[in-house]
């Protein structure tokens, strides 16, 4: 284990810790609702620093990251926890797991891991998901560190739950972010996620105004957050407080964990799809056949610049600067290593 950040010892057996809106006030010997940051007289601890359960090399695109390095591994790793308690979680086995379940879990140093990001071919570094990252935020501010130093770079899988002086340290590690905006009404964030949504859309504004990349994914939920009306909402306020190059990946729901709603039906997908093509430029389908929101247009000319079949894609039409090749419009800055 070791010793947490963003906390206060406010008595002998009591830890306040700081790092999610949560703010747990934990006490001797419990955890916080995390299930991995516990209170060990007075002191708050870690229980996943080096504790991986999940290390695999993905094709960017798997993030979802369409436009920062496309076509590129990554090495990606993830630990047991979550800070929110998602009913319809898509990697239960993991989030929702705690630090008492992690006996299983071999150990893995900040240079196992950084050998391994070395090795792998066409890798551009690292990215912090499966899970939550910020619960295992010590060993991800540790490996990010290492990561720049040898050149290479960090992504950030996350639900965006996170207090704003955390967030701000991450702002100079972090290359790119995806952020989960799983609803745009806080009663969903409330009933579904034991969360709530104004600190996911500070942090969303936050890492935007950074300059640092972003993506988002909303995942589609038929009857709880499909609403077309609200959906329009969420595209507006993106346009409004971010950008409309802003991208956006609409993502099918599937039954997961304790929810057992049918699979969203694909009409609604693409009606969604066309909703936020009216407004945002770029705009992905993701979980579904790949019929539409698949490729990168060019926003002025409408080139294909992108072709996707699953998480392969082919250039067509993009110079090695990320400009169409037909009209010159800058697209996408991150383009080789």
């Amino acid at each position: 284990m070791k010793e947490a950040s963003f906390y206060t010892s406010i008595s002998r057996n009591r830890t306040a810790c700081a790092l999610c809106p949560h703010n747990c006030i934990i006490t001797e010997g419990q955890r916080g609702i995390c299930g991995v940051r516990i209170n060990k007289k007075g002191v708050l601890f870690t229980e996943v620093y080096g504790r991986p359960v999940s290390i695999n090399s993905d094709p960017i695109e798997k993030k979802p990251l369409y436009h920062f390095y496309p076509g590129h591994q990554i090495l990606s790793i993830g630990t047991l926890g979550c800070n929110l308690k998602c009913n319809f979680c898509q990697n239960c086995e993991i989030s929702q797991a705690s630090g008492a379940d992690q006996s299983f879990t071999p150990k893995k140093s900040l240079d196992e891991i950084l050998l391994l990001v070395e090795e792998k071919q066409k890798n551009i570094g690292l990215a912090y998901t499966y899970n939550e990252p910020i619960i295992f935020y010590e060993y991800m501010t540790d490996l990010a560190i290492n990561v720049h130093k040898k050149g290479l770079k960090n992504v950030m899988v996350s639900n965006g739950f996170i207090n704003q002086e955390p967030l701000f340290h991450l702002l100079n590690l972090i290359d790119a972010f995806n952020i989960d905006l799983k609803s745009f009404e806080n009663e969903f964030y409330k009933k579904y996620t034991h969360s709530n949504i104004e600190p996911v859309l500070n942090s969303i504004k936050t890492i935007f105004n950074s300059g640092k990349h972003l993506e988002l994914t909303f995942l589609v939920i038929p009857g709880l957050n499909d609403n077309q009306e609200v959906f329009d909402e969420m595209t507006d306020w993106i346009v409004k407080e971010t950008s409309n190059k802003t991208v956006l990946h609409i993502s099918r729901y599937f039954p997961r964990y304790q929810m057992h709603l049918p699979p969203t039906p694909f009409k609604t997908m693409e009606a969604l799809y066309h909703r936020a093509r009216k407004k945002l430029d770029f705009v992905y389908v993701g979980n579904t056949p790949e019929t539409i929101g698949q490729d990168s247009y060019c926003p002025v000319c409408q080139s294909i610049l992108l072709k996707r079949k699953g998480y392969y894609t082919t250039n067509d039409g993009l110079d090695k600067l990320g400009s169409c090749i037909k009209c010159h419009e800058k697209v996408i800055k991150y383009m080789t290593t």
